[in-house]
């Protein structure tokens, strides 16, 4: 319903006011979305696994994604605290509407303040509620996995989920994650990554093959290693051992034909049910099948498979980040006259950091395994 701000002509600009709030485990992000002064309606994401982002970078990594696929970006964004790259996000979301400004603004009082606040009590109040309805009632969560059998038309109900999801920099240090759900709750014991060996540039399509046929060779493996075990085989890796009773992608048709071929190669394609989530309308593709499929909103099977996928995504971000830190120390350090990978990594190990090497005295840089002087004194100079 469309609710009139009485914010003043010159403060009726479009704009989404986002807010957050948190639990021990979660975050609920609110979205406001206001066009000429009314609030015409508004929309909850619920983020799993944030417990230890700091609220600044879950804000900034769901303004990009979430503006990744909006169909339109106002005039303003109202945010209830300071983001880092707020000038490199401005740019990047003036560039996608057409040009035109996009004002990041942090209101410290005033209606746009109150707004901020309304819709983080907003966000606390579902974050509660859905917490308490899916926690507590374990019947929310049969309901669940019996709406996307029926839904999707699965033999049984999907006990076990895993989701896939492709992290990536401008096609650099590709990431593919794997998460699982198991009686539709995380089953984190399970959760795998794969870092890409075998794609060059930014190419998704290559690097969901991969990372799906590493996951299905090692169930391959597996099967392999129980009929016939033989001294020295890679131990069992439980997680993936068993296959899943649903296979989801994050993506498309493009992503969903990939993993169809995948699961044909390894000859599972009847044994294992394959669909692919698209973020934009959160509409699910199946094999086969030209028409998508719409779960009900706020029902417990839309809240689940968007609880696995926005899962599936905060882990791949989350090694994602790490990656890029690792690469860029390494970066650093290699790019000094006479440090190798073998030098670089004694360094690491002895001072723990980049900060704790160019803490390091000359004399301290000299008793590293392998180190000679011109190469310690290289890293005093360059570092």
């Amino acid at each position: 319903d469309e609710e009139d701000l009485h914010t003043g002509a010159a403060e009726q600009l479009d704009s989404d006011v986002i807010a957050i709030a948190r639990d021990d485990r979660s975050a609920c992000v609110q979205v406001f979305f206001i066009r000429a002064g009314k609030l015409i309606g508004r929309e909850y994401f619920v983020l799993e696994g944030a417990e230890e982002a700091a609220d600044d970078e879950v804000v900034t990594q769901f303004v990009k994604q979430f503006y990744d696929e909006a169909a339109y970006i106002p005039a303003e964004v109202i945010l209830p605290e300071a983001v880092p790259e707020a000038e490199i996000i401005g740019q990047w979301l003036r560039d996608k509407r057409s040009g035109e400004k996009v004002k990041l603004s942090v209101p410290r009082q005033g209606a746009k303040r109150e707004l901020v606040q309304m819709a983080a009590e907003n966000a606390a109040d579902t974050l509660a509620s859905l917490r308490a309805q899916w926690e507590a009632d374990t019947n929310r969560q049969t309901q669940a996995l019996a709406e996307l059998q029926a839904a999707l038309n699965l033999p049984r109900p999907p006990n076990r989920v895993e989701c896939f999801d492709i992290s990536n920099t401008q096609g650099t240090n590709s990431v593919a994650s794997m998460v699982v759900f198991e009686q539709g709750t995380p089953r984190k014991a399970h959760y795998r990554h794969f870092n890409i060996k075998t794609v060059e540039g930014p190419n998704d399509f290559a690097s969901l093959q991969e990372a799906l046929t590493r996951r299905f060779k090692r169930w391959q493996e597996a099967q392999h290693s129980a009929a016939a075990p033989r001294p020295g085989s890679r131990r069992l890796d439980e997680s993936f051992a068993r296959l899943p009773d649903l296979l989801m992608i994050d993506g498309g048709k493009g992503q969903l034909g990939v993993a169809v071929e995948v699961l044909q190669a390894f000859g599972l394609f009847e044994a294992v049910p394959v669909c692919a989530l698209a973020k934009q309308h959160e509409e699910i593709f199946l094999p086969g099948q030209p028409v998508s499929v719409y779960l009900p909103r706020r029902s417990p099977g839309l809240f689940l498979v968007q609880r696995v996928r926005d899962e599936a995504h905060r882990f791949g971000l989350e090694h994602h980040r790490a990656r890029r830190a690792r690469a860029g120390v390494a970066s650093q350090l290699d790019s000094i006259h006479g440090i190798g990978p073998a030098r670089r990594r004694a360094l690491l190990q002895k001072f723990g950091s980049l900060d704790g090497i160019r803490a390091a005295s000359l004399d301290e840089l000299l008793q590293v395994k392998g180190m000679t002087r011109a190469a310690a004194e290289a890293v005093k100079s360059q570092l």
